[in-house]
């Protein structure tokens, strides 16, 4: 083989590992980059450097008022449940007598 094609075979195999590690830490930066974009709720960008910014048809924006305005009923309906089962965990737990007096109480008031 020809020395000056073996020094630059050489120099080539001692260079390739450096490029490989460049090309890699760049493409892992732009990956962070990205990654930590959508995470935090940034636009991403198109090849021209504009926003892109996702597009929201008018039946999504309806759905999502149906599902705000179920979630809102439903933890309504849960708050009503939790005091509904601290009442029969009191009755349940309390001793007899107490119990028999509080209505005693409530209907003597009620008279």
């Amino acid at each position: 083989m020809d020395p000056e094609v073996s020094a630059a075979f050489e120099f080539v195999l001692r260079i390739l590992p450096l490029v490989v590690a460049i090309v890699a830490i760049g493409v892992g930066g732009s990956l962070m980059h990205t990654w930590l974009k959508i995470k935090n709720g940034y636009p991403l960008q198109n090849a021209w450097g504009m926003p892109i910014h996702p597009k929201s048809d008018q039946e999504a924006v309806e759905r999502i008022k149906l599902l705000t305005s179920e979630n809102a009923q439903l933890k309504a309906e849960i708050g009503s449940i939790k005091d509904r089962l601290e009442t029969v965990e009191r009755i349940v737990t309390d001793q007899p007598s107490q119990l028999s007096r509080e209505i005693d109480a409530l209907q003597i008031t009620r008279n």
